[in-house]
């Protein structure tokens, strides 16, 4: 009895290891769709760039779904809780897997509910004022900050994202009390920012740049380590008034929990034939990108170094975005 019992136990796991296969060498047979951030933001736009790319690719229309609210965590939750197929994909950046540092309650676990396919792109952010703020360089701001607390005040778009922790981070190491004002999306905060009715932000260099191009707005720094190429002479944060500080945005495309390997090594594959096409690496360079095209099993062991070391930020600094 024991016997058939075993016998039956494994004829039943080669048949769904057998099935799942069999799925995933049809896949896709019907239209995919990239949930992603608010319209216009960061996200937006690379996630559109690969959605058209991946159209061709794999000859199944792949669509854009924006649901950037309540720091992401809504669309996150969708393709949580989405089927297992490969059907619905989640490309965000690194709010996804720091939110649950700066809320007691986010509706799904950013390691057991996803699988990763992608690291995608890296790029900076600025440090960016409106002309009418008297600064003009990060020490200018910080002395600025201190003689004038709670006076100054920041923009920010999705929260837990880039424009939200970069400008948190520089608060808590720097001490100094600049008001936080939150909205929808980086696109709405920008055009606040340019018509003056906030005063500091730290958009993407992509986002940023156009706008101190024309002299709408005034760069003080770049929050990288290192300077960068995308944008030359523009100094670091660390280097030009708050040692130490450090803080870089990416983005990567995520499948649920439990989707089938053939299909993530597909995915995985059909994105980093699009991501890598010279015309396409062309393109995210202008918006302030570059590709980096990982491995899925690269993309996890990145986001556990980044859960370990923001984790540990977010927490000694006190930041909290509660709901």
């Amino acid at each position: 009895m024991l016997l058939r019992i075993i016998v039956w136990m494994f004829s039943f796991q080669i048949a769904i290891l057998w099935n799942g296969w069999t799925y995933a060498q049809n896949y896709p047979i019907k239209p995919l769709r990239i949930i992603t951030s608010e319209v216009g933001g960061g996200s937006d736009v690379i996630a559109r760039i690969i959605a058209n790319g991946l159209t061709s690719a794999l000859g199944q229309q792949v669509i854009v779904d924006n649901q950037g609210a309540a720091g992401g965590a809504i669309g996150a939750e969708m393709v949580a809780k989405a089927p297992p197929d490969g059907y619905t994909m989640l490309f965000q950046g690194s709010n996804i897997w720091l939110l649950p540092y700066l809320r007691t309650y986010v509706p799904y676990d950013p390691v057991k509910d996803f699988t990763p396919i992608m690291l995608v792109t890296s790029s900076p952010n600025m440090l960016v004022v409106h002309p009418s703020v008297e600064a003009s360089s990060v020490r200018e701001l910080i002395a600025l900050a201190k003689a004038k607390p709670g006076i100054l005040n920041y923009a920010t778009g999705l929260i837990g994202g880039s424009t939200h922790l970069a400008p948190a981070l520089f608060n808590a190491m720097a001490n100094v009390d600049i008001v936080q004002v939150t909205y929808k999306g980086g696109p709405a905060a920008l055009t606040d920012l340019i018509a003056g009715r906030v005063q500091i932000m730290f958009p993407t260099i992509g986002s940023g740049l156009p706008h101190v191009k024309s002299g709408k707005l005034r760069a003080l720094a770049v929050t990288t380590a290192q300077p960068s190429a995308l944008f030359p002479g523009l100094p670091t944060i660390a280097a030009s008034g708050l040692p130490g500080y450090e803080f870089i945005n990416v983005t990567g495309m995520f499948a649920t929990a439990k989707t089938a390997a053939t299909i993530i090594n597909l995915l995985n594959q059909a994105i980093g034939r699009v991501v890598n096409q010279a015309d396409v690496k062309v393109k995210l360079l202008s918006v302030g990108d570059e590709v980096i095209g990982s491995s899925p099993e690269e993309f996890a062991t990145a986001i556990k170094a980044d859960m370990a070391r923001m984790g540990k930020v977010i927490k000694e600094a006190g930041i909290r975005d509660d709901q």
